[in-house]
């Protein structure tokens, strides 16, 4: 209904049975201001609910008109006047901007590759402490026990002569720098890894030690408290075997061919 049409009509239909607003006002107690407001439209200056309809039904009953028809025309004007004001806009929840998913995925790769080096790093520090800690320590491996006591027995009977006696080994291998070695006392490997810069190592043996390495040159030996020149090992590689004789000639220097 175009505004004006429900307002025309009730002015209309009021001066058509020559009747004013005052009278109206006073047949039923409606104030002519509201009644104005009704011929005018003025909607602000109604009230609203069943007050407003309420004044439409006194006025069509007064004037003989459809109250059901007036108060027809009266909704549908007053809903076109409001329904613009008091319509809320549609709510919808905005979609994310497309660089969040991007964001994303560039912060998941580089937690994936933080943890990887991480961990590579957490890896390289413990194995560090463990080298060490290994080279720290002093490795002492004992002999076995049927070994120990045979060899007692041995330098407990009857004196030998020097080319028979057979004295317990005990071989001192320090490095001035890292080399792989590999000792074997009595024909059974005991160590076979890399010897650290300054890692001192003890290895017993009964009758003999074989000491090999990747660079002899750098290898420090000492045979029961003796130091031992490994002059015999050819190269910058090569294996040296250690017996009680080594120790003789240690202490009274090297023998004459």
């Amino acid at each position: 209904m175009a505004k004006g049409t429900f307002g025309e009509r009730l002015k209309r239909e009021r001066e058509l049975r020559e009747v004013t607003i005052k009278e109206i006002a006073s047949a039923t107690r409606i104030a002519a201001k509201f009644l104005q407001a009704l011929e005018n439209e003025e909607w602000e200056k109604l009230p609203g609910g069943v007050f407003g309809r309420g004044f439409v039904r006194s006025v069509a009953r007064y004037l003989g008109l459809s109250e059901e028809n007036l108060l027809s025309d009266y909704d549908q004007a007053r809903g076109e006047a409001f329904t613009p004001a008091t319509q809320k806009p549609e709510e919808r929840i905005p979609s994310p901007p497309k660089w969040i998913p991007a964001i994303a995925v560039v912060l998941l790769v580089a937690v994936v590759v933080g943890l990887a080096f991480g961990g590579r790093y957490a890896w390289r520090w413990y194995a560090a402490h463990r080298a060490a800690k290994k080279a720290s320590a002093v490795v002492s491996i004992p002999s076995s026990n049927v070994a120990t006591q045979n060899l007692f027995a041995n330098s407990s009977s009857a004196p030998a002569t020097e080319n028979e006696t057979s004295l317990p080994l005990d071989l001192s291998v320090a490095a001035t720098a890292a080399t792989r070695i590999k000792v074997a006392a009595d024909g059974v490997v005991l160590y076979d890894s890399e010897l650290a810069a300054g890692q001192n190592l003890h290895f017993p043996a009964n009758d003999r030690i074989e000491v090999a390495a990747n660079h002899a040159s750098v290898l420090l030996l000492e045979l029961n408290g003796q130091k031992v020149m490994p002059a015999r090992i050819p190269g910058s590689s090569g294996t040296i075997s250690l017996t009680s004789k080594d120790i003789r000639q240690a202490a009274g220097g090297p023998t004459q061919p």
